[in-house]
């Protein structure tokens, strides 16, 4: 599944497979649900060890230097064991279209992970 750069991202086009790798592994190990909450807005459910919420605030804010019209909001959720976040991603109505090709790439990589 492939996932399009939008021309707004100053990400160096050779480290770009690389944060995709990030994303994926995020995708694969954490994401249990994702919520598209409307075209600009998503919410991805997360889980995992303790640590987790520091990996995905850093990835969030290193994917935000590169790609400035995206805001990421993590928020802790209960949990009995490791960590569980949620993670809203927001961003405006002209990259409504990078959102969906992201939550459909955290629904599909998640899917394949846990099939």
């Amino acid at each position: 599944m492939s996932f399009d750069a939008p021309d707004a991202c100053t990400l160096p086009t050779a480290e770009r497979p690389l944060r995709l790798a990030e994303f994926d592994d995020l995708f694969a190990t954490a994401v249990r649900r994702v919520d598209p909450i409307d075209a600009t807005h998503a919410r991805l459910h997360l889980t995992g060890p303790a640590g987790l919420a520091a990996r995905v605030r850093d990835l969030a804010a290193r994917e935000t230097e590169c790609c400035s019209f995206f805001t990421f909001t993590t928020t802790g959720e209960p949990a009995t064991d490791g960590e569980m976040v949620a993670l809203d991603i927001e961003v405006p109505a002209v990259h409504a279209d990078v959102l969906a090709s992201l939550t459909r790439r955290a629904s599909v990589v998640s899917a394949g992970a846990t099939s």
